[in-house]
């Protein structure tokens, strides 16, 4: 497919998705199909000989609309809200079109700086204390999720590496299995199932902490469970509140169970997945009251907020907490900005090999042409000549 036929081709998908959006309210929301209906309906292997572009087409309503649940029909009424809407659809064209892939700001700068940016707009959107903000020289600040169940996997594990950090720091001698034996979280009995399964990733216990008849943790009953742990010789150093749990919409009492886990040294991170939009407005802000004692907090803008899934937003108060337990540094990630330049005509990163430092030139571009490696090649051989000129003989 070239540039024309592109161009072509994607008026064609707008039109057939602004329909699809117009007249979805006609289409059953649930599909009424068996486990398995697709097999029989596409060739047993990968086509040899392509096939015309209409044909494919012709296949989304043939093959997989009958099989497609429609989160956007008026009638879906399951799980939670989906976002979508018509300038996050054009969002995404954008950023497949640029596919950057930003693990590191030097990866891509404005991917970098884009994200630190929207999350402190956010984060003040919905009144969130100071230090979890990033700012121009805070120690907190906003990173965009997967899912709110990475977000909840990424703060335990962050509060793992930091109680061990601590406890190492005043017995040396102690080794992290054998504090890991002694770790134990704490969440909601109501909590998604995604916080308990982060405890076994984690290699944690999490243990269930049981609620009042309004489905909400009390201070009090977090305390009886940390009290006996700490007496059996257990190490209490992480709770997920929820703010929002996905059965009854229930809300944690975080102004009781912020204060107790900041005594105890306990991590506190709050999963309000579900209604974390609401605290845009105004009268919902009060809900959230109590964030100030938590250690990270996260919420789903892809539910309610208009954005495209996957956007699951994430603070910490402490960034370097978060940066610590995962940071790694082989040298094809290293730059001169690490925790944020200049122009170059060609970009390429370096690595080690055997103790040996590498230039690794990678054919990356579908339109990389052969002047192109000529042309980047002649390039690097002139930098090499300067450089090696420069040595001392």
């Amino acid at each position: 497919m070239n540039t024309t036929e592109f161009r072509k081709r994607g008026k064609e998908m707008i039109d057939y998705v602004a329909d699809y959006i117009e007249t979805i309210e006609q289409r059953s929301v649930y599909p009424d199909v068996q486990p398995g209906y697709l097999r029989s309906l596409i060739p047993e292997e990968v086509p040899v000989e392509p096939e015309m572009y209409e044909d494919v087409v012709k296949d989304i309503e043939r093959v997989i609309m009958p099989g497609v649940t429609h989160w956007h029909s008026p009638f879906f009424y399951a799980y939670f809200p989906t976002a979508s809407s018509f300038p996050a659809m054009l969002a995404d064209m954008l950023c497949g079109a640029i596919g950057c892939i930003g693990f590191s700001w030097a990866a891509s700068p404005a991917c970098t700086e884009l994200e630190t940016v929207m999350l402190d707009w956010l984060g003040k959107m919905i009144n969130l204390p100071e230090n979890f903000l990033a700012g121009t020289t805070g120690c907190g600040g906003g990173v965009i999720q997967g899912t709110a169940s990475e977000a909840t996997l990424m703060s335990l594990l962050a509060a793992r590496s930091r109680i061990v950090r601590w406890i190492q720091a005043d017995n040396p001698d102690r080794t992290e299995s054998e504090i890991f034996s002694k770790l134990v979280a704490y969440s909601s009995d109501q909590a998604h199932s995604s916080v308990e399964r982060a405890g076994l990733i984690g290699g944690v216990t999490m243990k269930k902490v049981p609620t009042d008849e309004k489905f909400s943790v009390q201070g009090e009953a977090l305390k009886k469970m940390v009290e006996r742990d700490r007496r059996a010789g257990l190490i209490p150093f992480y709770f997920c509140a929820t703010l929002g749990t996905t059965a009854s919409c229930a809300f944690d009492n975080i102004i009781e169970l912020g204060p107790l886990c900041n005594a105890a040294k306990m991590w506190m991170h709050i999963d309000a997945a579900y209604a974390g939009s609401a605290f845009i407005c105004p009268e919902f802000r009060p809900l959230l009251n109590g964030v100030e004692f938590a250690d990270s907090f996260n919420f789903n803008a892809h539910k309610w907020l208009l954005v495209n899934f996957d956007c699951s937003v994430m603070w910490v108060k402490e960034r370097a907490d978060i940066i610590g337990a995962f940071k790694m540094d082989p040298l094809y990630l290293k730059h001169d900005h690490q925790e944020s330049g200049y122009t170059r005509k060609i970009h390429m990163v370096p690595c080690q090999l055997s103790g040996k430092f590498v230039l690794r030139f990678a054919v990356c571009a579908r339109t990389t042409e052969l002047h192109h490696v000529r042309e980047s090649w002649a390039h690097i051989t002139d930098l090499a000549s300067e450089l090696l000129q420069e040595l001392p003989h």
